[in-house]
């Protein structure tokens, strides 16, 4: 899926959508879903609920700036305890993945329905991390494994307004990111540069203004 498979239509489409009067500048985002690991990562994770939050500057009718951050919860299924000479701690693993690029919206009904499509450029990481006594007290975990890369993205969804002035928001916004990763070994995943897809797809409540 090519970052920019659905951005082409739609583009194509807001050109002749009639002009809606008023547009939210603002836009927040907050989902919840699963997140559905493939291609070298889909034997080594498992799929994982996951959760997401963007936040978009929409600077035309048709067009947004995006940044987002999407969260899948212990897809590498680590779930180890340590001794850090201060007691034994849990150690779980994340997923993160920082998107950030754009999206065309087309308005219908006056705005009330909106259908959009982009993508851009993503940051992917994952760790483990170390469960902390207290937010007052913090401990190191020199022995948690981290991997990183780049990739891209691509989405495609809808929302619809639950009030008149449209502040209000359900909808969903699927992202695939695709990319490479590296770095330490994780879980399964071993210690070289794998070939990373990742499928989230997540309901969002939305408010913007």
């Amino acid at each position: 899926m090519k970052p920019f498979f659905w951005l082409a239509p739609l583009t194509a489409l807001a050109v002749i959508a009639p002009a809606q009067d008023w547009y939210p500048r603002h836009n927040f985002n907050f989902g919840v879903g699963a997140g559905v690991p493939r291609a070298d990562l889909q034997t080594a994770f498992d799929p994982k609920i996951g959760v997401g939050v963007n936040y978009g500057y929409r600077f035309h009718r048709y067009f947004q700036a995006d940044i987002g951050f999407d969260t899948i919860f212990g897809a590498g299924n680590i779930r180890e305890f340590v001794d850090t000479g201060l007691g034994y701690r849990r150690l779980r693993d994340y997923q993160y993945m920082l998107p950030l690029g754009g999206r065309a919206i087309i308005p219908l009904f006056g705005g009330r329905l909106q259908l959009h499509a982009g993508g851009g450029g993503a940051y992917m990481r994952y760790q483990e991390q170390i469960s902390q006594p207290s937010q007052y007290f913090r401990i190191d975990c020199p022995y948690c494994s981290a991997r990183s890369g780049w990739g891209y993205y691509a989405t495609a969804g809808f929302r619809v307004a639950l009030d008149q002035g449209g502040h209000f928001w359900l909808g969903a916004s699927p992202r695939v990111y695709r990319g490479h990763t590296n770095g330490q070994g994780l879980g399964n995943v071993p210690a070289m540069r794998t070939r990373d897809e990742w499928v989230n797809v997540m309901a969002e409540f939305g408010f913007s203004f």
